[in-house]
């Protein structure tokens, strides 16, 4: 793995620690790194103040003596010192999520270097396989989301004016189709089919299961040993959850192709965590 030698700043909203509510290290403690800046427009999505950049953002740290606001603009080495002091002890996993942790990559690698050999994972949308594959050395665990075009607003792209010099997002641009969602979640799916990994999918009501074979069949076939998590959406914002049958019958579709499926909702949100 090649390390940036040129630390890049990306913009942090907030570093906690908390317990992890989704995917395949559900329950365990983490430290969360949350970036801001996302081009996709998920309905569902929980967290839609992290999508812009604003114009004097700030980042939100939770540390031992207590909630502190700092600039939001950070290099790699200060972001790892705000990890270490928003711990409350012992090291934890580190968790990048987002907003959109791969419109970041020059911070992404260089923050592996700033964190030695601790456990690091990264939380992605799905839309970004070209710059996946740069970064994936530094990341010891992926969680995937594979999306249904139809549950994605037009995306909006990060305007790389007038951020700070040392600032540079991914060029490479989130998908604007049926047909290039497909080609990004297959391209994805292979790369991650030897890594340590786990794909979900969040549900929300208002769908056919069948909706869902297109992802189904992808990760069936190009990822089979992939753990899968069936998300039901936490409702908000006028989307509602899936009901009972939805759910039941994904889950049969998902056995019928021999794939590791499990249910989960959002854990952290049922225990009023961050």
């Amino acid at each position: 793995m090649t390390i940036a030698t040129s630390f890049t700043a990306a913009p942090v909203m907030e570093v906690f620690a908390s317990i992890q509510g989704e995917g395949a290290y559900l329950g365990e403690p983490q430290v969360f790194l949350r970036l801001r800046g996302c081009p996709l427009r998920c309905t569902w999505c929980d967290t839609p103040a992290s999508w812009e950049l604003p114009a004097e953002p700030t980042a939100r740290l939770v540390t031992a003596e207590g909630p502190a606001r700092r600039d939001s603009w950070a290099t790699p080495f200060q972001a790892a010192c705000w990890l270490r002091e928003c711990e409350p002890g012992v090291e934890r996993t580190i968790s990048v999520t987002g907003g959109e942790p791969l419109a970041w990559p020059g911070f992404l690698l260089a923050l592996r270097g700033m964190v030695g050999e601790r456990r690091m994972h990264l939380e992605t949308g799905g839309a970004h396989p070209e710059t996946l594959a740069k970064v994936l050395g530094a990341f010891d665990h992926v969680s995937l989301d594979l999306k249904l075009p139809e549950d994605l607003d037009p995306s909006v792209e990060l305007e790389a004016r007038g951020l700070p010099e040392d600032a540079r997002p991914t060029s490479e641009r989130a998908p604007t189709d049926a047909d290039g969602w497909t080609y990004a979640r297959r391209r994805l799916l292979a790369l991650l089919v030897e890594h340590d990994a786990c794909a979900k999918i969040v549900v929300r009501g208002g769908r056919g299961f069948r909706d869902y074979d297109p992802l189904l069949e992808d990760l069936a076939r190009l990822a089979p040993r992939m753990p899968l998590f069936l998300q039901p959406v936490t409702p908000m914002r006028g989307v509602p959850a899936p009901d009972q049958d939805l759910l039941l019958d994904l889950v049969e579709a998902a056995r019928e192709l021999e794939l590791a499926v499990r249910v989960t909702p959002q854990v952290h949100r049922l225990l009023r965590l961050p």
